[in-house]
């Protein structure tokens, strides 16, 4: 077994610290939430995975603050849904001005506090930049359509009405961009949004919201229309639970899934679950090596295998196998660990011990199933940050898809298998719960055709790695990933109540399917 070059320090506590500081500042967030709150004695403690230390205190809510604020965003949304939406577009606007204003320094909260990139964290705040403009397009097309009646003078259309308080339950992966695609479609629909960000990922999530904040008095926006609800799974369960929350956005695990969906559905609400991704590609013979190389590694190692869209399972041709396995191996070597404060690294720390204990635990298990560990897995820094938990990506060959391939693992990862022709190797990538991202790198136009016709994801790629989606698109996934849509295409429908409407104008009575009625 290999290992992956490591860069040589971490940086001091001091140095996290002011980082910090200077997001906080600029990005407004109050002094007064970073200690504890008096009045109810909750608190949450923020760590950085940079270094493991603390970075703050956090006042918390409790259960009966929480549903204090969601009676705030229900009061807010009464008034928030007769506003016209092209004006309500005006708030995101706003605050996508604002965010483009402080992106440097929200992307420091949030490289400090999830441990991605400056170059991830920035991408992060372009995305919520991005989203903020396709709302504001968005909130002069929110039509429905008009179809012919069989009844004459009689008119039949679709419209489409605010749906009500919808509630945000985040991951600290992606701390800030996938509150946006939910808030900014939300806001211009017309709904008030209450948002439960990861214990992990705190610090960002104030950050993003106070610029909100800012937007909505700047436009005259109702007061209580975007609060935060600071807090572990008793304060996101007490959300959940709350009549008055519409619809429940989560993301997470398929276990936090399996677990907010009765709950919702119990009390008639909906939900719109954005859960697992065990995703693959398949490497044909007639791909581009150069090009697939490139998109595997990404896609594996970045933001250390912490996204919901990181390549976990590759699927590669018999005839190319080894070549291409050898060529991965040579790359991860060149990959470069460390703090992501430095110049030149790629590949961050996990979020905390419990995200490396369970990548042990996977590779232990796939060892036991047959798997051959080629490179990586091990630890670094652990001597000098004892608290901070930064791994060498690991690249496992598999006899065939076992077990431990089906369920995911958020860390780096990547398990190989071959196949011998497409139909095997699309049975292998369709063969786990979870349906979130696929692709396959191929210069064949059947085989492409072919793989877009049958990968049971959400999202399927050619040519390009599992990662990296554009805002434009709808995002989600099938099977056990939730079946949810955000961010592009339609998806602004999953935030609002469609109504069909039905208006005579003929004076006469006529009933439908010729029905009488004398």
């Amino acid at each position: 077994m290999t290992t992956t070059s490591t860069a040589t320090a971490l940086p001091t506590d001091d140095t996290v610290a002011a980082l910090l500081d200077e997001g906080l500042r600029a990005c407004g967030v109050d002094a007064a939430v970073l200690a504890p709150d008096s009045t109810s004695g909750q608190t949450l403690t923020a760590r950085s995975p940079i270094t493991g230390q603390v970075l703050a205190t956090i006042a918390a809510d409790s259960p009966q603050t929480a549903a204090a604020k969601i009676g705030q965003a229900a009061a807010a949304f009464a008034t928030w849904r007769d506003v016209p939406a092209p004006v309500r577009g005006r708030l995101v606007s706003r605050w996508g001005q604002l965010l483009a204003e402080h992106k440097e320094e929200l992307a420091k909260i949030v490289t400090v506090e999830a441990g991605k990139t400056p170059s991830e964290a920035a991408g992060e705040v372009q995305e919520m930049i991005d989203i903020c403009e396709f709302a504001l397009g968005q909130s002069r097309q929110l039509w429905g359509k008009t179809m012919p009646s069989e009844r004459p003078g009689h008119r039949l259309m679709e419209t489409w009405h605010p749906l009500g308080v919808v509630g945000v339950i985040s991951a600290f992966n992606f701390p800030v961009a996938v509150y946006s695609w939910n808030t900014a479609l939300a806001l211009v629909a017309g709904d008030a949004v209450v948002w439960k960000p990861s214990e992990n990922a705190v610090l960002a999530a104030l950050g993003a919201q106070s610029l909100l904040a800012r937007a909505a008095a700047e436009v005259g926006a109702p007061e209580g229309l975007v609060p935060v609800l600071v807090g572990g799974r008793d304060i996101g369960d007490a959300m959940v639970r709350d009549d008055r929350v519409a619809l429940v956005s989560a993301t997470g695990s398929v276990r936090m899934g399996r677990e907010v969906g009765p709950v919702v559905a119990e009390r008639f609400g909906r939900v719109l679950l954005e859960l697992g991704g065990n995703n693959a590609a398949i490497v044909t013979p007639s791909a581009d090596i150069d090009l697939a190389l490139r998109g595997v590694v990404f896609a594996a190692a970045g933001t250390a295998g912490q996204r919901c869209t990181t390549l976990r399972r590759l699927i590669v041709h018999e005839s190319i196998a080894e070549e291409f396995v050898e060529r991965i191996v040579a790359a991860y070597a060149t990959l470069s660990i460390g703090s992501p404060t430095d110049d030149g690294v790629l590949v961050g720390p996990l979020i905390n011990s419990g995200a490396f204990e369970a990548m042990q635990s996977a590779l232990g298990q796939a060892e036991a199933e047959g798997g051959t560990v080629l490179t990586g897995g091990g630890r670094v820094f652990a001597e000098e940050r004892p608290d901070a938990h930064y791994v060498e990506p690991a690249l496992v060959r598999m006899p065939a898809q076992t077990s431990v391939m089906e369920s995911e693992t958020f860390a780096p990862i990547l398990y190989v298998v071959t196949y011998s022709d497409l139909d095997e190797a699309i049975a292998l990538h369709n063969g786990v719960p979870q349906g979130l991202s696929s692709a396959i790198f191929t210069s064949d136009l059947a085989e492409a055709e072919t793989f877009l016709s049958r990968s049971d994801c959400g999202i399927a790629n050619v040519n390009i790695g599992t990662s990296g989606a554009e805002i434009g698109g709808a995002f989600g996934g099938e099977k056990e990933t939730g079946g949810g849509r955000e961010s592009g295409s339609d998806a602004w429908k999953a935030y609002m109540r469609q109504a069909t409407n039905t208006i005579n104008y003929s004076g006469e009575l006529p009933l439908a399917q010729g029905v009488e009625f004398h």
